[in-house]
């Protein structure tokens, strides 16, 4: 017998999350379009004075993919694990879990949800970007797999963080404390390239540096690392993401407390 896929559920998890975004449509948009013209502002009058160019393209261009990552980064985990977290401190999990909703379901439409809002919001910073600098995309389609697939794997990083957490305090404890010091580091705003030797082979160990590397190359076909190695460290990191949540279903680790 063929498992029958709840599309109503699903589609009912999903819509409950976006509304909560589009509650908050105008704060959600006003905020990433002045934080990435202040990026622009600062980063362009204070470092692209000095640096005009990066690799043959303009400094001020060179760290759109960089603002679009750490958004998405940010973005996707703090909505996915607040999405998951609520019912737990609400009291509502009880009635989820006892739906006609399977556990895959389940993921796909607090995931699903997720994404969607850090997309949204990293295609609101790229629009907002071709007012200060000259963009080009070289490889769209590899562009658009890269976004839906660094959303994906971080929003299903924020389930699992939205699971774990007791409170709070503790659902920014990950975004705050490892996510964006990884990000900074990782050549969201400069090319490992120009580390020392040691430093660069140093922060080969960050994973957030493939991710950035694979999404530069598909605006200008110019990478850190190769973009083969940046999708297999893509696909690495969604996969064990993918068996931790399993992991967590199977065995009930905090979804009843």
């Amino acid at each position: 017998m063929i498992p029958t896929f709840n599309h109503r559920g699903v589609w009912a998890i999903y819509q409950f999350e976006l509304a909560r975004f589009l509650r908050t449509l105008v704060q959600s948009v006003v905020t990433p379009v002045l934080t990435t013209s202040l990026y622009f502002v600062v980063f362009g009058a204070a470092i692209g004075s000095r640096m005009s160019e990066v690799g043959g393209v303009p400094y001020g261009a060179f760290i759109v993919p960089g603002l679009m990552m750490l958004s998405l980064f940010t973005e996707s985990i703090s909505n996915a694990s607040f999405g998951i977290y609520f019912p737990k401190f609400t009291g509502t999990m009880y009635e989820l879990l006892s739906a006609p909703v399977s556990f895959f379901e389940m993921v796909v439409g607090f995931v699903g949800a997720a994404a969607t809002k850090s997309i949204l919001i990293g295609l609101v910073i790229l629009v907002t970007a071709f007012f200060f600098v000259p963009v080009r995309i070289e490889h769209p389609v590899w562009m658009i797999g890269f976004l839906l697939l660094t959303a994906t794997t971080f929003s299903l990083l924020g389930f699992v963080i939205g699971i774990w957490a007791k409170s709070f305090e503790q659902l920014s404890f990950v975004p705050m404390l490892v996510i964006t010091p990884l990000t900074f580091l990782g050549g969201a705003f400069y090319s490992i390239d120009m580390l020392p030797p040691g430093w660069r082979t140093f922060a080969l160990f960050n994973p957030i540096v493939y991710l950035i590397s694979g999404f530069r190359w598909s605006f200008y076909g110019i990478a850190d690392v190769s973009v083969g190695v940046s999708l297999g460290m893509t696909l690495g990191f969604l996969g064990v993401l993918l068996v931790v949540v399993r992991w967590i279903f199977v065995t009930g680790y905090r979804l009843k407390e």
